[in-house]
């Protein structure tokens, strides 16, 4: 059964409702090997602009992935973070744009310092940041034209001491042209990024195009020797760390060493390195090996969106945002 939803601009247009129609159907779309989904679609007959009558595209969701950033709950104090005149700024990339206000695909934002120099909360920040990505959608460069819905319908959250930023755009990928990601950056100049967490950030762009490469040990290796025999496929390198299991009761982790090839990875040794780099020993064939790279501790990565309530309040959003209150 569809659900009509009136909605209204409280602020600037208070009385004028605009209805907003979501229903939940199924569907064979194109490209789905005929396979049934299910389908939640957001219609409406408001206009974006009344003047010229500009009907809003309907919206049919089908998916749950949405792009986000975090920062890394290490900066600030007591929830509260300290901006001024000189740390105000920060660059943000929804989606794949390509211009952007630096020509990379970055468009830089300015909040506002209290008034009488003191921190600013958490949620009053993430407030302003929301309503400063949003407010990007009207001065886009016509190169990220089709982006526009990212910016205009994003989310930012403040919880657990750490900033989401969520892209306003619904898709099927975290990674490629067609990506919902948010990637943030320090602005060329009065940049905040490090004020607000966001020197250490996470991301599920970054974090979706991780790839776990292993291989698999193809000679014995004996403790407090130099070099591990291994099949290739890692792309070692000195420097990276690795974890070598056999799956049953041994378990090491180490850092490979100058002097590493793709195929043979050198270990500190006590005679050489003054500690042992792998103190237990590995049978050939029956061990493997893991390259380690980041990972969100949250999840990997966690989806933003994780129920139809949630999905339901993204189309009502959606909608609302596009609409002219205006007549």
């Amino acid at each position: 059964m569809a659900l009509n939803i009136d909605t209204q601009d409280l602020e600037n247009y208070p009385g004028t409702t605009k209805r907003i129609t979501i229903d939940l159907g199924s569907i064979v779309p194109i490209g789905a090997e005929g396979d049934e989904k299910f389908v939640l679609s957001n219609t409406t007959s408001a206009y974006s602009n009344v003047t010229e009558r500009t009907n809003i595209q309907d919206i049919y969701i089908t998916e749950m992935t949405a792009g986000w950033c975090k920062s890394s709950g290490f900066a600030g104090s007591a929830g509260k973070f300290y901006l001024d005149d000189t740390h105000k700024s920060l660059k943000v990339r929804m989606d794949a744009t390509v211009s952007g206000s630096d020509g990379s695909g970055f468009y830089t934002i300015d909040l506002t310092p209290n008034t009488d120099d003191t921190p600013v909360a958490g949620e009053v920040v993430a407030a302003e940041l929301e309503v400063k990505i949003r407010e990007i959608a009207d001065s886009m460069n016509t190169e990220d034209t089709g982006f526009t819905t990212a910016y205009r319908n994003a989310s930012v959250e403040y919880k657990n001491g750490k900033f989401w930023i969520v892209s306003g755009s619904i898709g099927s990928y975290y990674t490629g042209n067609l990506r919902s990601s948010v990637v943030v950056a320090a602005a060329d100049t009065n940049d905040c990024s490090q004020i607000l967490g966001f020197d250490l950030p996470t991301n599920s762009y970054t974090l979706a195009n991780v790839a776990v490469k292993e291989t698999i040990l193809n000679t014995g290796y004996t403790t407090d020797t130099d070099t591990l025999s291994v099949n290739t496929g890692t792309g070692a390198e000195s420097g990276q760390a690795f974890m070598i299991t056999d799956g049953d009761l041994k378990t090491d982790y180490f850092v490979a060493m100058s002097g590493t090839t793709d195929s043979s990875i050198k270990v500190a040794t006590f005679a050489v390195n003054g500690y042992i780099g792998i103190t237990n020993s590995y049978d050939a064939n029956s061990a493997k090996l893991q390259l380690l790279r980041e990972q969100d501790p949250e999840g990997v990565p966690t989806n933003w969106y994780t129920s139809i309530d949630q999905l339901v309040r993204y189309g009502i959003k959606s909608m609302a945002n596009q609409i002219d209150y205006s007549g």
